[in-house]
Parts: C-alpha cells; structure tokens; sequence
C-alpha cells in the first residue's frame, strides 16, 4: 500500500511535478497573451502572399493577358524594341527592371520609376510592344501583407516587435510541449485524441494542445526561416554568418552599393546570403584616343571617348545561353553599375532552390564580371535559401497546400487558447485570470536552463522577459491593483 503520510517521496515528487506544470503553464500563458495577436496576423497574411498570383491575375488579368494565337504567324519582338516602347510613354520614367513573360500568353514588364517616386510595372506586348497596362508594385495585395506581415506597416519598431512576438514563441512551444505530453493521467486522456463528447472546454483544449503538439516542429521551422528578415536575429546575427564574400570575385572592383539596393521597396529579390554583399562594378567607361591634329610639338592630344553601353537584346542573349529561363534582370544604377541577371526561390523566379542564379554582366564589354550560384553558398546560406523556398511555399503545388494547411492550423491553435482563456477568466473582475501559481518547490534546473537558452539564442526574447522581470520587482511588488490585474 501507498503511504498517506504527504511527506513520502512519491508525495513530494508529485507535489514538484505539479508546481513545476503550473510554473510552465504561467510561462505560457504570458507568452502566449504577446504572441497570440502576431501570430494570428502573420496567419493571415501568410495566406495571402501564398495566392499572390492568382490575387494579380484576377485583379489584372486584362492588361496582363495576351493572345498568342493572334500573332501565330510573327515571332516575338526584340527586347530592344519593347524597351523602347516603354522609354517613349514614359520619357520622365527611369526603366529599372526587365520581367520576361512566364509563358506565351502573358506580357512582359518593365519595372519604372516614376517622376514621382512611384514604381510601375509597365507591360508589354511581346508581339507589337504596344503597352497593355500598368501596375503600381505598391498597390499589390501581396506588398501590402508582406509590408504588414514585416513590419506592421510601422517601420522598424514593428519589426521588433514581431520579432519580440516570434522569438516567445519558442517559450510558447517548448512550455507547450512540456504541457502536452502525457506525464500523468489527465494528460494522457487526451494525449492525440479529440474527445467529442466531454464538453467544450475538453473539446477544445484537444484541439488545441495536439494540433500545437503534433506541429510544433513545423511552427518552428516557421519562426526560424522567417526570422532570416528580422532586423536583429536575421540581419545582425545571422545573415552575416551566410553572406558571400564579394573578395571571391577576382579583380573585380566592387561598388558602395550592396546587392539588397536592387530590391524595389520591402520586395525581397536578391538572394537573402547576397542582400549584404557589394556590387561589382564595370570596369570603366572612358577611354583615350589621339586625335589627328596635335598641339605645336606635332603630338596628337589625348581625349576621352565614353564607350557606349551594350545593348538589352546582346544581355538577354547572354542570360539565355547561360541557362536562365526565368529571371529579373536589373539594369544598370549608374555610370560604373552593372546588369544584374537573377533567378532564385527568394523572389518567385524559380521553384528549386539549388538552381540560383545571381549573374552581374559590365554593361559596357558585356563580360561576366561575377557569377554566383547554389554551389558557392556556405552551409547557413544554403539551409537559408531551402528553408526560405519551403517558408513560401514556392518548391511545388503540395508545398503550397501543404502551408496554406499549416496556416489555417494556426490560426485554430490561435483561436481555440483565446476561446478558452476568456471561458476561464474570473467574470467581472479585472483579472487577465492567469493559471494559479503553486508552493515553491526550489530551483527547477531544466526549466532555468531552457529559458536561458532561448533567451541567449534570441536576444529579443530575453531582453523581453529581463524586462518584464523587472517590472515584475519595480511596479507588480508595490502596486496591489496591477498585481491583482496579473494574477
């Protein structure tokens, strides 16, 4: 028989395991009030980036659409053509980028800055040049949630705040699958089971628990790619670790720029390892000729020709006998710049990550000063390139599915916690109706060790919780009312 006496080993180990679950549902909890916001909204965007094709086709698919069967009996154009077509509407624009159509049936575009700042893609028939259209790039639904998805459409303090929101969200999962797995017999009785018949609150915290438990590796997955664009853990931390050297290049000078001023606005289409690297340069573009007549000594005098720049068919040309199918080519920012040629998973160009391409071409000679491809990525840069394809659900259709899946689960991990939180909250009383707190049972190791660690690996998250810490010692300890509020 089972001692009574609640001093025996196994009462004392019960009373620990039970302090220590509702130490870990209190962290949860307040991890969870931060992020449960965020991560609705970054579901919901999600969703909205993933169908951003067929978004802009059903918006635009009058001015995008062409009909090759009209033009059966003539080939395609020249670029050279098209692009001038595009420079004669619009003699005030500066034409940036050229987007080759996906298929016969689609327009090509032109990306053109405006007198006004305002960037347009202006499409083209291929067949005529005749301008079918504009789109404003900032007008798309897909800027406009991943503006929101990023930054909150506030700059860089809603960066880090969504920062501060994912990196909780790894206390929300590794506090969540402590609480899921079945170390007593409450736990077990819904451990992977969806109890229909036991009531709401049951039914609900099934769901809830299992769907986290079960994808709380896929959640995961998630924060990480997804932290590659945070302005702290991904471009301070991280990125830096996957950049390529730009000294690889031999005898090429490099620019003052970096590849990620080729990006048009919060639209990501450099490769995120290539984002910080500098741009080569063309080599030059004056040269020297002695003139016929000369000075009184009868020397011919010295004078600098500019060479002219080579031509978009001759860039083109040289893209398709490199291989690129696909692609956005960058022309030239300046006297010295160069025509970047780019194909990559990060902006849509292509489905398979280890097919990218970042090709830079001196806009003068026509050489290949730079060429960069899967190959040349270190190991961070490669995990970053898959993870970030995987992210947007741009390897393949299940991809796609598969994420917009994943999104919707979220979003009812989401739910069902809010739902129950307010079906568990003390009724008119201004309490959040945090989990009860239990006898102290000493130092938990592991769970200090956890945290730690989340909070080393995540500077974000831990300034966060040293913050809260020390309103809890500075405000909650001397203000009876904001410590009921949080209790």
């Amino acid at each position: 028989m089972v001692s009574s006496n609640p001093n025996t080993p196994l009462a004392d180990t019960q009373s620990t395991q039970k302090s220590r679950y509702f130490l870990t549902w209190r962290w949860h909890f307040y991890a969870g009030l931060f992020v449960v916001p965020f991560m609705l909204m970054l579901s919901i965007t999600g969703l909205i980036m993933l169908f951003d094709d067929e978004i802009e086709s059903a918006r635009y698919g009058e001015v995008l659409s062409v009909n090759p069967d009209a033009y059966s009996s003539q080939a395609p154009l020249p670029i050279s053509a098209q692009l001038k077509a595009v420079q004669q509407a619009y003699p005030e624009g500066t034409v940036t980028q050229f987007v080759p159509a996906t298929s016969s049936d689609v327009a090509n575009r032109f990306s053109v800055t405006m007198a006004d700042e305002s960037t347009q893609f202006v499409l083209v028939n291929p067949y005529t040049a005749d301008i079918t259209g504009t789109i404003d790039r900032s007008d798309s639904w897909y800027q406009l949630a991943n503006d929101i998805h990023g930054t909150l459409l506030i700059g860089d303090v809603g960066d880090y705040l969504i920062e501060i929101a994912a990196s909780l969200m790894v206390i929300l999962l590794v506090s969540g699958i402590y609480l899921w797995l079945p170390s007593d017999n409450a736990r077990r009785a819904g451990f992977l089971k969806i109890r229909t018949n036991s009531g709401t609150r049951t039914l609900l915290r099934d769901l809830h628990a299992n769907i986290g438990g079960v994808l709380s590796i896929v959640l995961l997955f998630f924060v990480l790619s997804g932290l590659a664009w945070a302005g702290i853990w991904g471009a301070k931390i991280v990125q830096p670790w996957g950049s390529f050297p730009a000294q690889k290049w031999d005898d090429v000078p490099v620019s003052s720029l970096n590849h990620k001023a080729l990006n048009h606005g919060s639209e990501e289409e450099m490769p995120w390892n290539l984002e910080l690297t500098p741009l080569p340069e063309s080599k030059g573009h004056v040269h020297g000729e002695e003139t016929a007549s000369g000075s009184a000594s009868g020397k011919g005098k010295k004078v600098g020709l500019v060479a002219q720049p080579i031509g978009i068919d001759r860039v083109v040309n040289e893209a398709k006998a490199l291989g690129f199918t696909q692609y956005k080519l960058n022309f030239p920012r300046s006297e010295s710049g160069v025509f970047t040629v780019s194909a990559n998973t990060m902006s849509g160009d292509i489905t398979d990550p280890t097919q990218d391409r970042t090709t830079h071409i001196d806009q003068y000679s026509g050489k290949v000063l730079a060429d960069v491809t899967w190959r040349d990525y270190n190991t961070v840069a490669k995990a970053m390139a898959a993870g970030i394809a995987l992210h947007q659900g741009d390897i393949s259709i299940i991809n796609k599915i598969a994420n917009v899946l994943f999104c919707l689960a979220f979003i009812l991990i989401v739910v069902t916690g809010a739902v129950m939180w307010w079906q568990r909250r003390p009724a008119g009383q201004r309490k959040l109706g945090a989990p009860p707190k239990a006898v102290d049972s000493g130092l938990w190791k592991v769970g200090v060790v956890s945290v730690v660690l989340v909070c080393v690996v995540f500077p974000m998250a831990g300034l966060t919780i040293v913050a809260l810490m020390a309103m809890d010692v500075l405000i909650c300890r001397y203000m009876t009312t904001f410590k009921d509020a949080l209790s």
